[in-house]
């Protein structure tokens, strides 16, 4: 027990502690700013990002993932703040919380199987072009001193683990950005900071159960909006967990990581906040700046409680120009290079995904259609393969027609395996070998009785021979005609 504790949390103190203050003051603008997305006070998005990270520490099932308010989780929330107001807001964010919970107990984490490399590597191409795309606001219609913090936060992130001894021992993120906020102070520059952004909350979240009438028609409002949420934050955190799984070479616990992120969800609406999930930014630069274990997300969430409240004066003083420039090389790290050099290398089918994942996501900005509409085009193309193996040879004998069926035998290749057969030869006796083939549903079972019920209707002797068990109770199953189950036993 003790020795998994020490390995979650406190095997890597010193870089944990460092990259979740870095994290912590990155996860600042963006809070505020997804608040200002779905139309909330800053402080909802705050006291949720502080909240979801705390809770996510102890209960997720990904160490060093980071967790809070995030963009595509406050798209989704407009409407319901428009039409019904922040406390509508709320227990959407409860239930939200409840239904991933039950989504862990029903092990749905574990369909991220159904993902393909393909559609994994679009997602994250797209979140890094997107991450990118969010700082430009930041660079339009601006002075020449936010160009020059952003270059020189740049060479302060990639320049500084360079130099010996001292480069690896402080995250270069974190000196970036101390750097550059005692230089924009000191020299008085007019840049935006992350006080422009809005007003930081002065007090400790405190616990607010939502004030709705708890009624059906309650439970009808909030509903669609929570099953929105929930699939959205599942997905974007279970892609996250597997990019950072690759990243640190270690496995998540994936339905833990959907009850994890169902509780502090909870949590989160509880305490006034909005609903969350992963963020693959934030976690990028908690891997990146040396973050491992646990302790990296707990600090990351207690030491934005700690900024926004207690630390206001100075925190509001941070150019945003350095932040961007952080985000600028989380978009760069996270963009998969290697799928740009090896194009040519990849089999089209791989690459039309993942191009059709970036496409749907940078259109919509819904991270759960992009997924959807990749994992639909790679089950399309796997289908399709898999039908295209499907093979039915023939052997002609004296007076007996012979037939062996290789492959998969199914809805996509049944129409094949029918049009395989001679029906203009008229054999005495027809025997269909079906040891090396598999037969999985209604279609393909439909296919093989009309091919018997035909050569006998031409007055041909069929026989079916070789067929596994498991086709065999398929047949059984589907079968309409009394004919071949008889052929079969």
């Amino acid at each position: 027990m003790f020795k998994k504790i020490h390995n979650q949390w406190f095997f890597n103190i010193r870089g944990d502690l460092l990259s979740g203050l870095v994290v912590a003051l990155a996860l600042i603008p963006e809070a505020i700013a997804f608040s200002i997305i779905a139309g909330v006070d800053p402080k909802v998005g705050l006291y949720a990002s502080f909240c979801i990270a705390v809770i996510i520490a102890f209960v997720g099932g990904r160490p060093g993932m980071i967790s809070a308010a995030t963009g595509a989780m406050a798209l989704l929330m407009v409407t319901l703040v428009k039409q019904y107001g922040l406390e509508y807001l709320l227990a959407a964010t409860l239930l939200t919380g409840v239904l991933q919970i039950l989504a862990g107990f029903l092990k749905l984490g574990g369909l991220m199987r159904f993902v393909s490399k393909s559609v994994v590597t679009g997602f994250v191409n797209a979140l890094a072009i997107l991450i990118f795309i969010a700082q430009l606001p930041q660079l339009t219609d601006v002075t020449w001193h936010v160009y020059a913090i952003t270059a020189a936060g740049l060479g302060i992130i990639y320049l500084f683990p360079l130099i010996p001894k001292i480069g690896k021992s402080v995250p270069s993120t974190l000196i970036c950005i101390i750097a550059l906020t005692g230089a924009a102070v000191y020299l008085g520059l007019d840049v935006r900071t992350v006080g422009d952004m809005g007003q930081l909350p002065d007090t400790l979240p405190i616990f607010l159960w939502p004030d709705v009438p708890l009624t059906l028609e309650t439970l009808q409002i909030i509903l669609p909006y929570s099953l929105g949420l929930a699939v959205v934050g599942l997905l974007e955190s279970l892609m996250t967990a597997n990019i950072l799984d690759e990243l640190t070479d270690t496995k998540s616990n994936r339905n833990q990581e959907c009850k994890g992120q169902g509780i502090a969800n909870i949590g989160a609406g509880l305490l006034g906040g909005m609903a969350g999930c992963a963020m693959i930014g934030q976690s990028v630069i908690n891997i990146k700046s040396g973050g491992r274990g646990r302790l990296s997300t707990f600090c990351a969430g207690f030491f934005l409680l700690i900024m926004v409240v207690f630390l206001s004066d100075w925190i509001r003083h941070i150019p945003m120009a350095a932040l961007v420039a952080v985000m600028i090389m989380v978009s760069i790290g996270s963009f998969s290079w290697s799928s740009v050099k090896e194009f040519k290398k990849t089999p089209l089918s791989s690459n039309i995904v993942m191009l059709t994942t970036v496409a749907v996501v940078l259109s919509t900005h819904n991270l759960a259609l992009g997924v959807l509409a990749g994992v639909l085009l790679s089950a399309l193309f796997f289908v399709n393969k898999i039908a295209r193996l499907m093979v039915v040879k023939q052997e002609m004998a004296e007076a007996e027609l012979g037939y062996q069926v290789i492959g998969q035998v199914f809805f996509a290749s049944s129409e094949k395996f029918f049009e395989s057969f001679d029906f203009t030869y008229a054999a005495e006796k027809v025997v269909i070998d079906l040891t090396r083939a598999h037969f999985w549903d209604m279609t393909a079972v439909a296919a093989l009785e009309q091919v018997v019920l035909k050569y006998q209707r031409l007055g041909a002797d069929v026989s079916v021979i070789g067929m596994n068990e498991a086709s065999k109770t398929v047949i059984d199953k589907f079968a309409t005609h009394a004919e071949l189950k008889l052929l079969l036993h």
